[in-house]
């Protein structure tokens, strides 16, 4: 028996083996039925993934870098990741980086042997300067892709924490990493197709990796995203409404702020809730680290803040 075939992610389904016999509908309803798997497997590994967030948040927390290294659909996710946080959460492009094997050229096309390249790998670690403050996650659905694993054992021997995210326990990439997040989701739909379930379960796996760290960073306020950059008319609209949420000013009390404040989403809110000018409030945030959360409470603390905020607080 060969490797593979010992994989969960390449096993048959027995509730699927009659796929070329079933109608349209029948298709997609055991597609679905697959489907629901998926968020029971990742929450088995919820603690490894928050365990995984610390370590990302401690790098950030030093000026390191989160990279993801993979191939073909796992390379695709993280490249696709990495590229959502800039706009999301406001920070440089190269706080959060995707490396496919093969290159940008493999994120629309296939590039034979990229995968099993284990030199490329540590190669394209070098070109972007990876160092020991930083941290790498391996994604390998099959745990099995050489130029993963090289990554990840390349990451350890720089002094760097290594994670590994793949969907079959006990793989080769489990044992090249400090941290294994390894969500069984059972035999896919098309056997060996695992850009389906474990596609999917990846997915969920790196939205909680940047999302819970860019939240214990401070880069959200509750449960809004004040530090998008508004780059388009409709990101424009979403900060204004942000400003409104968060502090439950007028939609033209909003644009004004914004306007006041460089369209800085963050600021606006700040210079709303603490009734500083927005110079004392762009050097208290920046005391604050950028954290609102904090320079809210430093700036209370010194007697400071608005009639709402007090308001607000009286009422607690």
């Amino acid at each position: 028996m060969s490797e593979l075939e010992g994989l969960v992610s390449e096993a048959r389904n027995p509730r699927t083996d009659q796929l070329d016999r079933m109608s349209a509908i029948e298709l997609v309803r055991a597609m679905n039925g697959e489907d629901h798997a998926v968020a029971a497997a990742v929450a088995r590994v919820l603690p490894e993934v928050a365990e995984a967030v610390g370590c990302i948040v401690a790098a950030f927390s030093v000026g390191g870098r989160l990279v993801y290294v993979g191939a073909g659909t796992s390379g695709r996710l993280g490249v696709l990741d990495a590229s959502e946080c800039p706009p999301t959460f406001g920070v440089d492009e190269s706080m959060v980086v995707g490396l496919i094997a093969g290159g940008d050229h493999a994120l629309r096309h296939a590039v034979e042997g990229a995968e099993d390249d284990e030199a490329a790998a540590i190669a394209d670690l070098q070109r972007i300067g990876f160092a020991a403050t930083d941290v790498l996650v391996g994604l390998a659905a099959s745990g099995r892709t050489p130029y993963a694993g090289s990554a990840l054992r390349y990451a350890r021997s720089l002094g760097a924490r290594a994670i590994a995210v793949t969907c079959n326990p006990g793989s080769p990439i489990t044992r090249d990493a400090d941290i294994s997040i390894a969500a069984e989701v059972g035999p896919e739909v098309l056997a060996g197709s695992t850009r389906l379930k474990s596609g999917t379960a990846q997915k969920l796996i790196l939205n909680m990796l940047t999302t819970a760290s860019m939240v214990r960073m401070g880069k959200v306020f509750g449960n809004l995203m004040v530090d998008l950059r508004a780059t388009n008319e409709k990101l424009r609209a979403r900060a204004v409404r942000i400003v409104v949420q968060a502090t439950g000013c007028s939609t033209e009390q909003a644009r004004e702020a914004l306007a006041g404040a460089n369209h800085n989403t963050k600021l606006a809110v700040f210079v709303l809730l603490s009734g500083l000018d927005t110079p004392q409030a762009a050097a208290r945030l920046a005391e604050a680290r950028g954290i609102l959360r904090a320079a809210l409470d430093a700036a209370q603390i010194r007697g400071g803040g608005s009639e709402f905020v007090q308001a607000r607080e009286t009422s607690r």
